[in-house]
């Protein structure tokens, strides 16, 4: 009885609340055998969120809380989503939008006990049509149904389940800390009297803006190369051609969120070239939340490596024909950096084949992981299961930050790559999950020259810059404590990483080390670095006591991820 209480208390109340805005009309309630069914008004939530006040219908819920969670509670029943309907109606109608839907429909059912799933795509369209806005108070007014009621039991099993993910989570990351602070400890190095990496160089630039058009696949590739420029009183700078980094952007992102790193990367000498990606820019997202076009499609899997194929041959034919570009570029020495979809587009292009297989297994309607990226790595499954060619040996090097390959790529097509690959990491990444999306496939990589970069408290938008076109969203939580020290970190690693395995200097290697990302480390976003870590220390990490409660199936849809 007392774990009845416990659960039915404050903090499932505010999971359910937090993880999807619409839980009833007139009322909530909490159906759970043999004690009976539980509920709660919507207007003592309404009266709660207005004006503070606890009646003596939410004085029960209340009284399990402190409060500084009832403070959180009253910030999110007053918060206005700022979202038109069409952009809330085109994302619930699209293939990923339905399939998340159709889950939360499991857990908040109707008053006839069905699904909820239509109901609560309703109530998100209508509330974010009205007047008020979209607000929890009014998602829940908006609801076609006088009685909402959430699946209880089910509810239980989500929270344990979560709870023991996240609390596994935390356990594989302080013991990757502990051990790269062993690590570092031993180091002898003074990195206060090296040159800093996290300083712009010694290169000024200028940059040259292309659209290239692939007429064979009617894609038209916005393109910004910066290019290093010595100043007329340096002599000794290395003179071009430069050796040239590609960098790839994530989902409804474009080519302006990584400046700040093509602009270092070019202040150490570097040619970078940042393209966009039209099936899955911002742009294109603007457009779809317009209702002007379509959803992204399966074939951006298969485009997005294309279209970087298509960049490097569009400089190589220019090489020989613009004289802004002519004996600019390297083409012997080029790296590739990738962020979110990004990461999974370099990492196709250092060699990792998609693998149909693990896909298959995978993307079933019975799972009910908490992996998020797997709704968008199992749009996959709607291509035709063939051999793509999409590895480019003109890269010799690539640098993913919170990729995800899990499932799209697997073991099968990770463990493929054998050049050298950084991968980075956010502990706080709810999108592309840490243990599942970087951890366990850095295991994966078989070259040598492989480094996991861990970020404490870092979430899946820490390493995005301000951009002039921010089409989703993004809470200010979800984009974590101020990033600055991220992009600091992303500097400097990237300009190691590359001097190191792209352009062969041992000196920069020092950099690489877990001792310098001590060095650099600021609270609250620290910096880990690891050059090894096995499957089997990954396994015993993860099969601690905690483990023997979690299912499974879960955590990942598969047996072969921890």
């Amino acid at each position: 009885m007392k774990k009845f209480f416990r659960y039915l208390g404050f903090g499932l109340l505010s999971t359910f609340l937090t993880a999807t805005p619409g839980l009833g009309a007139e009322r909530i309630s909490f159906f759970y055998p043999p004690f009976g069914e539980f509920y709660l008004s919507v207007d003592s939530l309404e009266t709660f969120a207005k004006f503070g006040k606890i009646d003596q219908d939410f004085s029960f819920y209340a009284n399990r809380a402190t409060p500084q969670q009832l403070a959180q509670l009253r910030d999110l029943l007053q918060q206005r989503f700022n979202v038109t309907p069409t952009l809330v109606s085109q994302v619930t109608y699209s293939p990923i939008g339905e399939q998340l839907v159709q889950q939360l429909g499991k857990l908040l059912l109707t008053e006839s006990r069905q699904n909820g799933f239509y109901a609560i795509r309703a109530s998100l369209i209508l509330s974010a049509a009205d007047q008020e806005g979209l607000t929890v108070v009014n998602l829940l007014r908006k609801f076609p149904s006088n009685t909402i009621r959430v699946n209880f039991s089910e509810g239980l099993r989500i929270v344990d389940d979560l709870s023991q993910l996240i609390k596994k989570k935390d356990e594989v990351f302080a013991s990757l800390q502990k051990e790269a602070i062993a690590e570092a400890a031993n180091s002898t190095i003074d990195f206060s009297k090296q040159p800093d990496l996290r300083s712009p160089g010694k290169y000024r630039w200028q940059k040259k803006s292309l659209e290239l058009n692939d007429i064979s696949r009617n894609r038209r590739l916005p393109v910004d190369i910066y290019l290093p420029k010595a100043a007329p009183s340096t002599k000794e700078l290395p003179s071009p051609p430069f050796p040239l980094i590609v960098i790839s952007h994530g989902l409804a992102s474009d080519r302006s969120t990584f400046v700040y790193l093509a602009e270092h990367l070019t202040s150490y000498g570097f040619a970078v070239a940042v393209l966009e990606h039209p099936g899955s820019n911002a742009k294109r997202f603007q457009l779809y939340f317009a209702g002007l076009a379509g959803p992204p499609d399966a074939a951006e899997f298969i485009n997005r490596p294309l279209d970087i194929k298509y960049l490097l041959n569009e400089l190589q034919r220019l090489d020989k024909s613009d004289p802004t570009l002519q004996g600019k570029l390297n083409f012997q020495q080029i790296g590739a950096i990738g962020q979110s979809f990004g990461g999974y587009t370099v990492l196709t292009l250092a060699g990792a084949n998609i693998n149909f297989r693990q896909l298959k297994l995978d993307c079933n309607p019975n799972n009910s992981s908490f992996n998020l990226s797997l709704f968008l790595q199992c749009q996959a499954t709607k291509l035709p299961p063939i051999n793509y060619e999409l590895k480019d040996d003109r890269i010799k090097v690539v640098m993913a930050i919170n990729p995800f390959d899990s499932s799209i790529l697997g073991e099968g097509g990770v463990s493929q790559i054998k050049i050298p690959v950084m991968l980075v990491a956010g502990s706080q990444d709810i999108f592309a999950p840490p243990v599942f999306e970087q951890i366990r496939p850095f295991t994966w990589l078989s070259d040598p020259n492989k480094y996991l970069a861990l970020i404490e408290n870092a979430t899946h938008f820490s390493a995005i810059g301000a951009s002039k076109d921010d089409v989703l969203p993004v809470p200010s939580t979800l984009l974590g404590p101020d990033r600055a020290a991220v992009y600091s970190y992303l500097d400097a690693l990237s300009v190691a990483f590359m001097e190191s395995h792209l352009l062969n200097r041992p000196e920069y290697r020092s950099y690489l080390q877990p001792s310098y990302a001590t060095f650099i480390s600021k609270e609250p976003l620290n910096l880990s670095i690891l050059q090894s870590l096995s499957v089997d220390q990954l396994n015993q990490i993860w099969k601690g006591p905690t483990a023997q409660s979690a299912k499974p199936s879960n955590l990942q849809p598969t047996p072969t991820h921890p």
